[in-house]
């Protein structure tokens, strides 16, 4: 007999699992929890099989026997209803998927093989500009057009840098939702076939090497803080990236060994770095330990000591004591590049000195060589040439000897 609502109703849980037919392949299954679950049980190729159609009461059971004659008619026509069923489920997450759910899966699998400073800088740039505007659109309903507007909104706030990098990760992340099925197409890519041009800058400032001396007094005698009077001394001394410098703990110093070592997780090229310290360097990083070697990070925050200085700290001051627009943080490893350059010192451990990768990709994935003890001595050369410029000594004539 087929079922009832009250036959439904007033079934009762038992120790084991058990069903109640009502027709054509429709049942009722009771668990020992008191579920009542409905079930679809039909043959598809010669092989029993069993379709789920959701839970009582909140399927009726005449819903449930829709379902059923629905699966009924997909037979039929030669469908597994349980396979089309798992295709829909498939096409309907596809098509709901969102960009902000497609933009933090890309960086969630991009992450790991980034310098956090990347990772943290793309995060930032979603959540200040690619999701405000895209973050609930479906991700296959996103047209190039809307792209183009967005990217033109970022660059007519003069955000050229910004423009160019939202360019390639709106790329990066349609190029990966292509690869796991979640979208048919890329409208991201040839963005750049209509980006604006950006004004002619100036990027990374630097003093010549005959004007340091000035900058360095000028520094020493300006109301700034101690650390970061420092900080700018040791870039001026290892040429490092300002963020590697401002976000550095002090397990990476060994000062006795006069050797700094970065990991790969905090280096842009992905590869770890070792610095060696002059021993100007050494003096600073030692009057530091007296300031902040109780804590983790040798330049760390004023107000929380568990996160670095600020990222702005060193440009700001440079710019207080009157360097806006000829010097920047970034700028002393320009300063340094042009000047041992100029020495005629060898190219690889001028490279090797800023951690670049070289521009021959194969050459550089070879080339392991770090020249530690030729970069020593480089750079004691380097701190000692600064040295006797800020005393008045003539330095031109400190080439690198044959």
């Amino acid at each position: 007999m087929p079922l009832s609502d009250t036959a439904i109703r007033s079934a009762k849980p038992k120790d084991k699992l058990y069903r109640l037919a009502d027709s054509n392949g429709l049942c009722l299954e009771v668990t020992p929890t008191g579920s009542k679950l409905w079930r679809y049980r039909y043959r598809f190729n010669g092989t029993a099989k069993m379709m789920a159609l959701g839970t009582y009461p909140a399927v009726t059971l005449l819903k449930a026997r829709q379902s059923r004659d629905g699966a009924r008619q997909q037979l039929a026509e030669g469908i597994d209803p349980s396979e089309q069923k798992k295709a829909d489920k498939q096409t309907q997450a596809i098509t709901g998927l969102t960009f902000e759910t497609l933009a933090r899966e890309w960086h969630a699998y991009r992450s790991p093989r980034w310098a956090k400073s990347t990772a943290d800088k793309a995060s930032a740039y979603l959540e200040s500009d690619l999701l405000p505007a895209l973050g609930n659109r479906p991700a296959k309903a996103i047209t190039r057009p809307e792209l183009v507007a967005l990217i033109r909104t970022i660059e007519s706030r003069g955000a050229h840098n910004v423009a160019k990098k939202a360019r390639q990760w709106l790329n990066q992340i349609f190029r990966f939702g292509l690869a796991q099925g979640s979208v048919e197409s890329n409208p991201a890519t040839d963005l750049d076939a209509v980006a604006a041009v950006a004004p002619t800058t100036r990027h990374h400032p630097h003093v010549s090497f005959a004007e340091l001396p000035e900058l360095l007094s000028t520094l020493d005698n300006a109301n700034i803080n101690t650390l970061t009077r420092h900080a700018i001394r040791l870039l001026a001394l290892t040429a490092v990236r300002p963020g590697e410098l401002r976000a550095a703990p002090w397990a990476e110093f060994d000062l006795n060994a006069a050797t700094w070592t970065i990991p790969m997780e905090r280096m842009k090229a992905r590869r770890p770095h070792v610095v060696p310290l002059p021993s100007q360097a050494v003096v600073i990083l030692r009057q530091l330990q007296e300031i902040t070697g109780n804590y983790d990070l040798v330049f760390a925050g004023r107000n929380n000591t568990a996160r670095p200085m600020s990222e702005n700290t060193v440009n700001q001051s440079l710019k207080k004591a009157g360097y806006e627009g000829r010097q920047t943080g970034h700028g002393f490893r320009h300063l340094l590049s042009t000047e041992l350059n100029g020495r005629g010192y060898n190219r690889d451990w001028i490279e090797r000195q800023l951690a670049h990768g070289d521009s021959d990709e194969i050459r550089d994935t070879y080339n392991h060589a770090n020249y530690l003890e030729q970069r020593r001595e480089m750079m004691q050369v380097w701190a000692d040439s600064i040295d006797a410029l800020c005393a008045g000594v003539n330095v031109v004539s400190i080439k690198r000897k044959a």
